[in-house]
């Protein structure tokens, strides 16, 4: 029986949109992707760093490492031959004990092992190229960049009209149902209109909202939790006091600490920081002053001169995770579920997502053959 779409996408974040553009190029191929809110990437494409990770910090063997590693080269590609602004800053991770010297002393061997550039810098260096900076040691990894993510997405949907794949905006999928040759789709428009679809191919990257599709189809004993780690943003008054981005050491899995990143336009920022909660539209900012010293005290261990007043809460994003707060590291999902020939689910796209995006829609292409 003929369906209405060759490839259904639920989601149009950066990954749902690179996932779009490579697919709709596909010979005789029939896309449509569906997103809940009223404009692609308002959600965690939004409400992030945009950075372009170097691949520094995950597990070799671990989806985050490969496509990540994969996807920076691919976007710096895209950026360059499609005026996407981006720049290719270089960034310095520094550790202020011997501990965390230690720890990049191993992300140094691991990245050498990945054939992720990295040198560790002097302090005579350091104090050359980054005056401002405090630490013990430090790491450069001079393919960290940033990128405009409303750029990239810009860009993607250009890629997806131009192949006359169509995005439903303000469409929110209620149910998926398995038929023997496809997927049927229910979803509700934001004026309750309901649409009922067929389609070969459904990919489920729905970001926040994967588990909820994803469990809507697959058996109750596969089903998956969402958590939900919020990031605090705080921009910053004053001259950048660095040319590269500086992060801490990370601690932790939850995130990378509260670091510093420039946007394209020179001005700094710092953040995210880590606090577990129970929404994925809790994106209230922290007015309390305690929260906001805390935060400084953070920063000023690596950038003493920062003062309270050059801090404002500025916006907040949150990462979706598959595991609590302590659990460890927690890998991509993105796999073909068995029993569901056709199905692709990608559950955790949280960082490095972004960077990933586009090698994550050539990966997708290949789990569908």
């Amino acid at each position: 029986m003929s369906k209405d779409f060759s490839h259904v996408i639920v989601g149009a974040g950066v990954v749902g949109l690179a996932i779009g553009a490579r697919l709709s190029a596909l010979h005789g191929s029939r896309v449509l992707l569906i997103e809940k809110y009223a404009s692609p990437g308002t959600q965690t494409s939004a409400r992030n760093s945009e950075v372009i990770h170097a691949g520094l910090y995950y597990p070799p063997t671990s989806l985050k490492s490969k496509l990540c590693i994969r996807g920076k080269q691919l976007l710096y590609e895209t950026c360059a031959a499609n005026s996407i602004d981006f720049k290719n800053c270089g960034k310095l991770v520094v550790a202020q004990t011997a501990l965390e010297e230690s720890k990049l002393n191993d992300l140094l061997i691991q990245t050498r092992d990945l054939g992720v550039p990295t040198s560790m810098v002097s302090l005579s260096q350091l104090k050359n190229i980054e005056p401002n900076v405090h630490a013990i040691a430090a790491l450069e990894s001079p393919s960290t960049g940033i990128v405009s993510a409303h750029g990239l997405m810009d860009f993607l949907q250009g890629r997806i009209a131009d192949a006359n794949a169509d995005i439903a905006l303000g469409t929110t999928v209620t149910k998926v149902e398995k038929e023997s040759d496809g997927f049927r789709v229910h979803a509700e428009t934001s004026d309750n209109e309901t649409i009922d679809i067929s389609t070969t191919f459904l990919i489920n990257a729905a970001g926040h909202g994967a588990p909820s599709v994803s469990n809507s189809l697959l058996p109750p004993d596969r089903h998956v939790k969402q958590y939900y780690a919020k990031g605090n943003y705080y921009s910053y008054s004053g001259p950048a006091p660095t040319k590269r981005l500086i992060y801490p050491v990370p601690s932790g899995h939850a995130g990378l600490g509260t670091h510093l990143t420039l946007d394209l336009g020179g001005q700094a920022k710092f953040g995210p920081d880590v606090e577990w909660v129970d929404s994925d539209q809790d994106f209230a900012l922290h007015n309390d002053p305690q929260h906001l010293k805390e935060t400084l005290k953070e920063i000023n261990r690596y950038l003493p001169q920062v003062q309270l007043n050059q801090l404002h809460p500025s916006y907040a994003g949150i990462r979706p995770k598959l595991v609590p707060a302590g659990a460890g590291f927690q890998d991509f999902i993105i796999q073909q579920e068995q029993g569901f020939p056709g199905f692709v689910n990608l559950l955790g796209i949280e960082s490095p997502g972004l960077t990933s995006s586009l090698a994550i829609a050539e990966y997708v292409e290949a789990l569908l053959g």
